[in-house]
């Protein structure tokens, strides 16, 4: 059981094989919380580290190169946050770098090729953002690169064998957004991608072992959806895939050691759902496998060295108290 309950976190696995807990918060609308936990997957154990300089939720969280941890935006007082913080993990504790050139929760962050990292979109002071900037550890600072033809939140961003981000859906203010972009790190400029079958947000994207990626659930048009599609790199279009057996968002997907993806958790639209899935990319169907003890929306996955995956706090539905509590799937 973690040292404290919380939601719409960040779990990031460090090069040592622990996990980093850190922010989120008690309850829907309560403060965002600063503190940060480990998770030990050799003793089974929960111990607190650093607490960050400033509390936040609904951020992002980026292993660098190096093995510290990036903590960029969020929320803090309700208003997004353009602050960002290093984790050191031989010390155990946080020191401030440069700020982003722009505040943003909700957004993404992806780790490229070359060590820097890619921040796009988010909710910003005026609404959802197009703009994107780039993170260069060596130096600590930020630079603006290209901005996204559409702006967005609750989208994803994946890194493509070919260096390539992919990011797809999210909610603009035409609401879902149906089309998908390519970002370039050696030019800094964005592409389209194709559109998706289906516009949705606060889906999930995974890239599978052939370098296609898997988007599944989310909220699509007739609300939350049991769709699934995939990307191919190698042509640039989306085809629809099997669905699942249960529609849900909010939800995490984590790609096993056995190249099947777990897809666990989430909400219906109503409350946090315990049940979780496997989708075969081979032939492109889902199958029910053992469910959580616990539904729960908001929570955190995190692929362990050994082949588990350790699924953390998050909250029954939205609205209620956070969970402290944690649970192991063994594949």
């Amino acid at each position: 059981m973690m040292t404290t309950g919380r939601e719409a976190h960040s779990a990031t696995m460090l090069a040592n094989g622990t996990v980093l807990i850190v922010g989120g918060q008690k309850e829907a609308m309560a403060p965002p919380i600063a503190s940060a936990e480990l998770y030990d997957p050799d003793a089974g154990t929960w111990t607190a580290t650093g607490v960050m300089l400033e509390a936040r939720n609904s951020h992002s969280a980026t292993l660098l190169k190096d093995g510290r941890v990036l903590v960029a935006g969020g929320y803090a007082d309700g208003k997004p946050l353009n602050s960002a913080e290093l984790y050191d993990p031989s010390s155990g504790t946080w020191s401030l770098t440069a700020a982003m050139a722009e505040a943003r929760a909700d957004h993404t962050a992806t780790l490229l090729d070359d060590g820097r990292v890619l921040v796009a979109g988010g909710i910003g002071g005026s609404g959802q953002l197009a703009s994107a900037e780039l993170y260069d550890p060596e130096s600590g600072t930020w630079t603006t690169t290209g901005s996204m033809r559409a702006a967005r939140e609750f989208h994803t961003a994946t890194l493509l064998t070919n260096g390539l981000v992919l990011v797809a859906g999210g909610s603009g203010g035409s609401g879902k957004v149906i089309v998908s972009e390519l970002y370039d790190p050696s030019v800094g400029t964005w592409t389209g991608a194709g559109d998706m079958f289906e516009g949705r947000f606060r889906h999930t994207a995974t890239l599978l072992a052939n370098g296609r990626v898997l988007v599944a659930g989310g909220s699509g048009r007739g609300g939350v959806t049991a769709s699934a599609e995939l990307y191919d790199p190698t042509t640039h279009s989306w085809s629809p895939t099997g669905s699942m057996a249960a529609g849900r968002n909010i939800h995490v997907a984590v790609l096993l050691s056995d190249g099947t993806v777990l897809v666990v958790g989430g909400t219906n639209g109503e409350l946090g759902v315990a049940s979780a899935e496997l989708f075969n990319g081979d032939t492109g169907s889902w199958t029910t496998t053992g469910g959580l003890n616990q539904g729960r929306v908001l929570h955190t996955a995190t692929m362990l060295v050994d082949g588990r995956v350790l699924v953390a706090g998050g909250t029954l539905f939205q609205g209620s108290n956070a969970l402290s509590s944690a649970e192991l799937y063994g594949p």
